[in-house]
């Protein structure tokens, strides 16, 4: 059974505040979607990689696949009218391909996902039919029903932030897509796929994700990603000059022995 990665680059950069959809904009030389679609490219427990994203900028995404030099890639399609019309879309994509397989459901803005995230949710899958990734809430959370007043306030041990990637069967997660359209077509109240499967009497298994993973939506994200990403980048950098520095040691080392 494969290992495949729907991703949704569907936005229109609305709340971003910008002319150029969110997804295309560039960081360190590269567009947000080809980091995004680098890291599962990379992981080599993903198979197939399936892209939605708004009609007008296909041909331009297939463009900058290419550039880049990204082989996984089997489709790219038009999105749908919601986030969850995409994946249900996506998830059709699939099926014309495969009976069954493992999706990573993935938002194409969010490109600070890691391998040892990918491969746990993959294994979380094949444990427990499902893995959402989440992270703990570190603020201290409440509820608000008007915006005005404080009506609960939960306790923090308890409260989690759901990220992505959202892991299922893609016959379980297309079943309750099925079910949902048929009767609310529009998902009106559904956020995620962990909150349509939620909502259809899934048990819902969480899996530690990475707190700098973030969903790019706003331009304060847009800046916090530039400074992560060159945090990564910096840190690698770093790595391999004392991997140098080491290698360097030993052959000197060597020279003094003979």
């Amino acid at each position: 059974m494969k290992n495949i990665a729907v991703i949704f680059a569907g936005g229109t950069g609305n709340r971003m505040g910008s002319s150029l959809p969110k997804q295309f904009l560039k960081v360190n030389g590269s567009e947000i979607i080809i980091h995004t679609l680098n890291r599962f490219e990379e992981n080599e427990n993903i198979d197939e990689i399936y892209v939605a994203c708004i009609e007008d900028w296909l041909t331009y995404l297939d463009n900058i696949i290419a550039r880049a030099g990204i082989r996984k890639v089997k489709r790219t399609f038009k999105g749908g009218k919601t986030g969850q019309d995409s994946i249900f879309i996506g998830l059709s994509e699939v099926l014309k391909d495969h009976d069954n397989a493992i999706v990573l459901i993935h938002d194409g803005v969010r490109p600070l996902i890691t391998d040892e995230v990918i491969n746990n949710c993959i294994e979380k899958v094949k444990e427990c039919g499902n893995a959402i990734t989440a992270t703990p809430c570190f603020e201290t959370p409440i509820t608000s029903h008007d915006g005005v007043l404080v009506d609960t306030m939960p306790r923090r041990d308890t409260v989690y932030t759901a990220q992505a990637p959202q892991c299922f069967y893609l016959q379980d997660i297309y079943k309750a897509h099925l079910e949902e359209r048929a009767i609310n077509p529009n998902y009106e109240g559904i956020v995620d796929s962990c909150g349509l499967m939620f909502k259809h009497g899934i048990k819902c298994h969480l899996i530690k994700g990475n707190r700098g993973n973030i969903k790019v939506t706003t331009p304060e994200d847009f800046c916090t990603l530039i400074s992560n990403l060159n945090a990564i980048d910096y840190a690698q950098f770093l790595n391999l000059e004392n991997n140098l520095n080491e290698k360097s040691k030993g052959k000197e080392y060597v020279l003094k022995k003979h």
